[in-house]
């Protein structure tokens, strides 16, 4: 039997990169997956693949940027499945650069996904998660630990999430809510590997003090873990999945 059979899943940015890879695993793992992210052809190449291999999912797509989307997402998997169990937070992405170069609309556009994207995603989905004993799972970064000179929007945005986990992982005690984060470092994305076009990996694993870059499934399979039923002890934590990058205690 797989572990997550009968569970009904969302994952945002499901359609590239970590969330791809979660969307597939948990599918793997026998959940029925709703991917959401904001462009239709790469939803649709994960829904055909997760059914290619026996499995069931639908897509959505939405820009959680928008207020109104997350309530859609949320009515869209109630709609086709009729229930939802686990959420996985993890569209987002955040403009590198110096400071001083950064304006308002960056910063802003770095909260309005990844941040507000979630929260608003999570109170709409939170009573079904309460009625049904669920899991919500935020995929911040270790920059929200760790932030860095070229990393000043990611790494607030990562630890305004991670304090908005462990908010909500209290009120997850108070409603039978499994709550947790998980933080990955360096990751082989599309945008990881566009910046190691000027730079060869073993130099940039050598420089960043890591044992090597993190692959989409490594973060995906620690993902499964811990809404699957062997991390349901999990409250709360902060996994930071990273090679080693972060230092501190």
């Amino acid at each position: 039997m797989q572990k997550l059979n009968g569970k009904i899943a969302i994952v945002t940015g499901g359609s590239r990169g970590i969330g791809r890879a979660i969307a597939l695993r948990l599918a793997h793992d026998g959940a029925s997956v709703v991917v959401c992210a904001r462009g239709a052809g790469d939803l649709e190449e994960v829904v055909l693949n997760i059914a290619a291999s026996g499995g069931t999912a639908s897509s959505i797509v939405a820009d959680l940027r928008d207020p109104a989307e997350s309530g859609r997402v949320a009515d869209f998997t109630l709609e086709m499945y009729g229930g939802i169990d686990i959420v996985v937070n993890n569209a987002g992405a955040t403009k590198r650069g110096e400071f001083l170069a950064l304006s308002d609309d960056d910063w802003a556009d770095g909260f309005a996904l990844k941040f507000f994207g979630a929260m608003r995603l999570t109170r709409a989905a939170w009573p079904h998660l309460k009625s049904r004993g669920g899991s919500l799972l935020n995929i911040s970064g270790a920059g929200g630990r760790t932030p860095g000179p070229e990393f000043t929007i990611g790494g607030s945005v990562n630890a305004a999430l991670l304090s908005f986990t462990k908010a909500m992982a209290d009120v997850g005690i108070r409603d039978g809510v499994q709550v947790n984060a998980i933080n990955p470092g360096t990751i082989r994305t599309a945008r990881m590997k566009m910046r190691l076009a000027t730079i060869s990996e073993s130099q940039f694993v050598k420089e960043s003090q890591i044992t090597r870059i993190g692959e989409p499934e490594d973060v995906a399979n620690l993902v499964a873990y811990v809404v699957g039923p062997e991390g349901r002890f999990l409250q709360g934590s902060l996994i930071d999945l990273d090679g080693g990058s972060t230092k501190t205690m």
